[in-house]
């Protein structure tokens, strides 16, 4: 018989990951596992159990090759002709965690349910930030390869 985790049962963590020199991508697809609760054993498809997770340092962020240049957004702004695009690099200068948040975003599923997920990402240049009263567990996101997320015991 499986067991659903019921809204009352959920407990909720705080993760803190130095972003310094780690790729994108690779860091995009750790968040989005913990945020979703897929690190739990408690792990239900369609409850918000996952875990807050504080990301610093984003302005030393990296992408492989030459996609920080290369790479396009595309996004429409509703109009007839209004399709704008950008790169990662003008991207980066003017909001610098979004390229993450949007690599983060694009791994949860769609819907409320998602948008809800992505609330629990919190972003931040520089290595202070506003969260330290939760007592964040540190990642060491250099010491850790996707197949072996950090696991609740």
């Amino acid at each position: 018989m499986t067991k659903f985790v019921k809204k009352s049962e959920i407990e909720n963590n705080w993760f803190e990951i130095d972003a310094k020199n780690a790729v994108v991508g690779r860091l995009a697809a750790v968040i989005s596992k913990i945020i979703r609760g897929k690190n739990k054993p408690t792990y239900t498809p369609h409850m918000d159990n996952g875990d807050f997770v504080v990301v610093k340092n984003i302005e030393h962020i990296k992408l492989t090759g030459k996609k920080f240049q290369n790479k396009k957004y595309y996004r429409h702004t509703g109009y007839p002709g209004g399709i704008k695009e950008t790169t990662p690099a003008k991207l980066h200068q003017q909001k610098p965690g979004e390229v993450l948040k949007l690599a983060v975003k694009r791994m949860l599923p769609g819907g409320p349910l998602g948008k809800k997920q992505l609330t629990k990402l919190k972003i931040y240049k520089g290595i202070d930030h506003p969260h330290t009263a939760q007592n964040p567990k540190i990642i060491d996101i250099s010491k850790l390869n996707n197949k072996n997320i950090i696991r609740n015991t």
